[in-house]
């Protein structure tokens, strides 16, 4: 096992800049104290807030980057004015160099994943990676994936969704068998996309020794829990991701509205606003920091781009966790499994309508 972490920061990325990313990682610092930082941004603007964290500036060095992406840059944008020069660019390409374990950015979602595929490829065998966000639920928490990365996906891609998936969850969740669920129009085998049916189908048979394959749930499982892992295509999953944000900030409003209708609604929310505080955070999927880029040949991890410097410490602390359970071995690991399992299934039986 490695003796210390290296962790890049992309310095520039999400709505504040250096502002929160240097306190973050002083703040990831105390609780992770075996790891150290590069600092990829203006030094101009970085400096003089390091400076304020001395414990972080004996674990921390700065590379000084001219160009930063902004959040409005398409992918092909950012690629064509920040490949090799950009403060994101050149914390991706740490990892690939072996110079740091895993980046962290707050930066523009779309040219971070555009980035670090190009930059790091995916891994063997995986075509397309995927986004993989934890979801609340009455249970706890729950992985979904992929909730943005790539529209539409067929059999062979949804198996790798769900293995990536389940490697993620036994590092999350602490398990060696995560259970896992197709998200379809229902739970019957007969319903649904061919794709979906053919990846169930193979999940089903092959009996992977780190995944149990529960079949397929439906969108009300999402909240209740109901597996470990929910596998859909990256279309799917932002609209339901999206959705359940704006959810959670419906019924906040509602919550608020109900309370402020009279004196006495206004005196009961100054006493339970705690809890309401907690209710609405608990029911949006948004809350948690830290969306980890899977089926790249490196880790990457995606923080809120208005994440204060707590949500940003708990973002670099998901990465951490990723690189010392071995998330990359995991996954491959998975997929050899995979590969000898599907090579003894028989060949789909297609009938004709």
């Amino acid at each position: 096992m490695k003796s210390e972490v290296r962790i890049a920061l992309d310095a520039m990325g999400g709505d504040s800049g250096p502002s929160v990313i240097v306190p973050a990682a002083a703040i990831a610092l105390v609780r992770r104290p075996d790891v150290s930082f590069s600092l990829f941004g203006d030094e101009r603007l970085i400096r003089p807030i390091l400076g304020a964290h001395p414990a972080l500036a004996n674990k921390a060095r700065i590379v000084h980057c001219d160009v930063s992406i902004k959040m409005t840059d398409k992918p092909s944008q950012a690629l064509r004015a920040g490949r090799r020069s950009s403060s994101m660019w050149l914390a991706i390409d740490a990892v690939k160099k072996g110079e740091a374990d895993f980046v962290v950015s707050a930066g523009n979602t779309g040219a971070l994943m555009a980035m670090a595929k190009v930059c790091l490829r995916t891994m063997p065998q995986i075509d397309r990676p995927a986004i993989a966000a934890m979801w609340p639920t009455l249970r706890g928490e729950s992985i979904v994936l992929d909730v943005g990365a790539s529209i539409g996906a067929d059999a062979e891609h949804l198996i790798d969704l769900a293995i990536m998936g389940s490697a993620m969850a036994r590092i999350i969740f602490d398990i060696d068998r995560p259970t896992v669920g197709l998200l379809n129009v229902g739970v019957e085998e007969i319903k649904g996309l061919e794709e979906v049916k053919a990846a169930g189908r193979v999940l089903r048979e092959t009996g992977l020794p780190h995944l149990d394959y529960h079949g397929f749930v439906e969108g009300d499982d999402l909240g209740k829990g109901t597996v470990d892992v929910i596998v859909t295509e990256g279309f799917t999953g932002n609209i339901a991701l999206k959705t359940a944000e704006g959810t959670a900030k419906q019924i906040g409003q509602y919550i608020r509205d109900a309370m402020n209708h009279s004196w006495s609604s206004r005196l009961g929310y100054f006493f339970a606003r705690s809890a309401f505080k907690a209710l609405r955070e608990k029911m949006d999927p948004g809350r948690v920091n830290g969306g980890v880029f899977l089926g790249l040949d490196g880790v990457v991890i995606k923080s809120h781009g208005g994440a204060d410097a707590e949500g940003f410490a708990g973002a670099i602390e998901v990465g951490y966790d990723m690189v010392r359970q071995e998330l990359l071995g995991k996954i491959r690991e998975m997929i050899a499994q995979a590969n000898d399992a599907r090579a003894h299934l028989a060949p789909p039986v297609h009938v004709d309508s």
